[in-house]
């Protein structure tokens, strides 16, 4: 079970006001994140009679699926990208719940997963639908916040680390096999989902989703993305990795990219790592979980 003692955000984390401002060009979003289509559809005050079933789900976007060129020219494609995810919880909340101003979300119903699961969002081809984490019957509502805390996996092949990324990355005729094993653990606590439709309508007799979605243009940039926009500015790239590759392979966990990558690199890279997760691209209150 994770620890319950919260790291306020540090100066490791001066890379990330940026990043929670900027995400990636390529979604698509509400033209307000706080618009509210229907005032009778948002009243979450009383739940709706009945159960139906809601499915959560983690999505790592085509970035992870499909790959992409980060904001310093490398082609990168993923072959895997675990993430262990634990306590997830679903809220039906009143009033809803803005995780840009922090907070608890106060809660008239709760669905807890209180398992540890380890999903790779690499899995399947470009169209692949995000991953299922797992569905479980819940009281009908309308469920407009989500959190998720995140955990080195207990077992399986991304044992020990939260965030197990390995694939390639090539640049001007040079390719780089890399495994990149992270092991902070990390909390996300967020509102509504945020995208083309919204998420969490559950009927009575029907299903709905819930989705942890994973950005990780904040980690490597967007090269289809100005070099000057907020999402390349604070991202790390994957120059400063090249840089610590042994030959044409890269394997590291977090104890070594301490010690090679330059201080602010990894400082860098500490901050990004809070703001991976979203709710489409409706932002979360994030920390870091150390142990007590």
């Amino acid at each position: 079970m994770l620890m319950n003692r919260l790291l306020t955000q540090t100066a490791i984390a001066a890379a990330l006001p940026t990043l929670l401002l900027a995400c990636s060009p390529q979604a698509t979003t509400d033209t307000d994140p706080n618009a509210q289509s229907d005032p009778a559809e948002d009243t979450t005050a009383a739940a709706a009679d009945g159960e139906g079933e809601l499915t959560i789900r983690a999505n790592g976007e085509d970035f992870v699926r499909q790959g992409f060129v980060t904001k310093d020219g490398w082609q990168v494609d993923f072959d895997h990208v675990y993430v262990t995810l634990t306590d997830i919880t679903a809220y039906q909340t009143d009033p809803p719940f803005d995780a840009e101003t922090g907070g608890v979300p106060k809660a008239t119903e709760t669905v807890v997963i209180s398992e540890t699961v380890t999903v790779d969002l690499a899995e399947g081809d470009d169209s692949a639908e995000p991953i299922l984490v797992k569905s479980v019957e819940a009281p009908a509502g309308r469920y407009n916040a989500f959190s998720w805390q995140m955990m080195p996996a207990p077992e399986g092949p991304a044992a020990g680390q939260t965030i197990w990324m390995q694939g390639t990355a090539a640049k001007e005729g040079e390719t780089i096999a890399f495994v990149m094993k992270l092991d902070p653990e990390l909390a996300y606590v967020c509102g509504d989902f945020v995208g083309d439709e919204r998420k969490g309508i559950l009927e009575a007799s029907e299903t709905a989703d819930l989705e942890a979605t994973f950005h990780f243009d904040h980690l490597f940039g967007d090269g289809e993305a100005p070099a000057d926009d907020d999402i390349n500015t604070g991202a790390l790239g994957f120059d400063p990795l090249a840089a610590i590759a042994n030959g044409n392979t890269l394997d590291v966990d977090m104890a070594a990219l301490e010690a090679q990558l330059t201080p602010e690199e990894y400082q860098t890279l500490m901050g990004i790592l809070p703001s991976l997760g979203h709710v489409g691209e409706g932002h979360c209150e994030e920390t870091q979980l150390v142990d007590s």
